[in-house]
């Protein structure tokens, strides 16, 4: 249940029966009420909840929106609601303030419905493609690949609280160029076994994998292909080396804690026919010219800054067809609502291109969104460290997590939204401190089971507490916690909005420091048998949203540090 959803409706009910009041009264003139907002106020001084209904009806009523505001005041009636009184202040605005029995009825929510607590119905089923990560498959994960794996997981988890039937897919670039080049390197590393004077092209792939698979290659098959044809050669490396590394991308990725739905293979789009479907689709549409010997797309007619090349003069499709078929797949084919594509920060003119051409092929490109991820960067005592992909010094997924706990890593890329850059702090993700933001939650959840082992070993009782004595969470730093539970559904529904999974770390962050905050001001173990009753359960409150999170997460909640 979302307790702060239910506490809105609640509100606007008793408001526009406080105006149908007063306007029987005579107070107001019967006029159609404007719509009008109520939300949470940035300054919890100014009420739990405030709404602007009187500033929006000023003009239909022609008063003052103060005098509005008292109208409304003097006929509202909050009984059988969470709020227990009402202010108006300054010119108009009307801040309503909770009660005991809101604080007590999200303890008992929270409790009552345990894992599944911050759940919501709000995506109605909608089917969702999240594809992310889609590294190249010929060579290992990056440190860019590796945020984007923590967020486009998480991600799906926010949908997946938010209502939404997710699918996870890896897009797997088995063609094109990138396999070309895979080819001609492999080439070279093996005859260099056996020829001399065999170069390395400068813009060829120089990393240690190419080497080591080269050495397996021969291994296995020796001599057999040094003189055979280089399409043959090429090719032979590439079945060879190809499963391989798609298999180490799929282990790899596991560790991280992420399994896919599916892995989607470029080469299956050519081998079905898919690619020049799409071709031969644009062409039917008349959203295609030639020009110098090649086939373009009318791209600028939809939306993008330029036209595209669809196919080179010598008859070889550029890479972005297969692109728009497998997109044209994902809606169309398979039949998502919507298809979410996580992309690194050169991907920017890639999404209007994309969505130029489903808007051709007749398609709703809204139904396209893209979460462009900016760049990372390693930090360690307080210095950048220097990458190079290209002499295979780059640090990798694999290397990262055997410096790094996954916990930390999953946590700490998902900190940040995921449109801005981002230093991250080897040292700091390896300390046991609670300047270690995922420390600082996991501490927070051991403290919790701690309090309750306590509790246990001195003979309090664990029991649940009643209505009436939960009730009695009025210190401030109760209801300031509690408040903030209540916020975990209406908080995936943002994040999920927002395409945002940072907002949810951070939530849970706020949730440790709120806890801590009340730990520090309160006595949990009180005198007041009632009162600790009451206390325990908030504390399994606590407890209950941090699992929840960080298993959405896919973070561990030790019991114990």
């Amino acid at each position: 249940m979302d307790m702060v959803k239910t506490a809105q409706q609640q509100l606007r009910e008793k408001i526009m029966e406080a105006l149908g009041r007063a306007v029987s009264a005579g107070d107001l003139p019967q006029e159609p009420v404007p719509g009008f907002i109520i939300e949470v106020p940035a300054n919890r001084q100014n009420g739990d909840f405030s709404s602007n209904v009187a500033m929006a009806s000023a003009r239909a009523f022609k008063k003052a929106p103060r005098q509005i505001a008292e109208a409304i005041l003097s006929h509202i009636d909050l009984a059988g609601t969470y709020f227990d009184r009402c202010e108006v202040a300054g010119p108009g605005f009307m801040n309503f303030f909770l009660g005991p029995a809101f604080y007590a009825a999200v303890v008992t929510g929270v409790l009552t419905e345990g894992e599944k607590y911050g759940r919501s119905d709000y995506g109605n089923g909608k089917k969702v493609l999240v594809e992310f990560v889609s590294a190249n498959p010929t060579g290992p994960m990056h440190i860019g690949n590796a945020r984007g794996g923590a967020i486009g997981d998480c991600l799906a988890a926010v949908l997946e609280q938010a209502g939404y039937e997710v699918s996870r897919e890896f897009y797997v670039n088995d063609a094109g160029n990138q396999i070309n080049k895979f080819a001609l390197s492999l080439e070279v590393r093996y005859l260099q076994l056996y020829r001399d004077g065999v170069e390395m092209p400068e813009d060829a792939y120089h990393g240690a994998d190419i080497t080591e698979h080269a050495k397996n290659f021969a291994a296995r098959y020796g001599e057999r292909y040094v003189d055979a044809s280089s399409e043959v050669r090429r090719k032979a490396l590439v079945d060879f080396a190809l499963p391989k590394n798609i298999a180490g991308l799929e282990h790899d990725l596991a560790e991280y804690r992420i399994r896919y739905d599916n892995w989607f293979k470029e080469s299956t789009l050519h081998a079905d026919g898919s690619v020049q479907r799409v071709i031969d689709a644009l062409k039917e549409r008349g959203v295609t010219y030639e020009k110098d010997g090649a086939l373009w797309f009318k791209a600028s007619e939809f939306g993008n800054d330029k036209d595209i090349v669809l196919v080179r003069a010598n008859g070889v499709p550029t890479y972005i067809v297969p692109d728009i078929a497998y997109h044209y797949n994902k809606l169309v084919t398979r039949g998502y609502d919507l298809a979410i594509d996580v992309l690194g920060a050169d991907h920017h003119g890639y999404v209007p291109r994309m969505r130029a051409a489903l808007t051709a092929l007749g398609l709703d490109a809204d139904r396209l969104h893209a979460v462009i991820m900016q760049m990372v960067r390693l930090v360690r005592g307080g210095e950048t460290i220097k990458l190079s992909k290209r002499s295979g010094k780059a640090i990798t997924l694999n290397t990262l997590l055997e410096e790094v706990p996954i916990d930390a890593a999953r946590f700490f890329f998902n900190l940040r939204e995921p449109n801005a850059h981002f230093d991250f702090d080897l040292d700091l993700a390896a300390e046991k401190t609670n300047e270690n933001p995922v420390y600082y939650v996991q501490y927070a959840h051991a403290r919790i089971c701690s309090i309750l082992k306590k509790a246990q070993e001195n003979g309090v009782s664990l029991r649940a507490a009643t209505a009436e004595e939960r009730m009695r969470l009025t210190s401030a730093e109760e209801r300031e916690l509690i408040h903030h539970l209540a916020r975990l559904p209406g908080e995936y529904i943002a994040a999920a909005d927002a395409y945002d999974p940072a907002r949810i770390t951070r939530y849970v962050v706020e949730v440790a420091t709120l806890f801590h905050k009340f730990y520090n001001a309160q006595r949990v173990l009180d005198d007041d048998p009632a009162l600790t009753a009451a206390r325990l359960d908030l504390c399994r409150a606590v407890n209950r949203v941090i699992e929840n999170v960080l298993a959405a997460l896919k973070i561990t909640a030790p019991q114990q540090m």
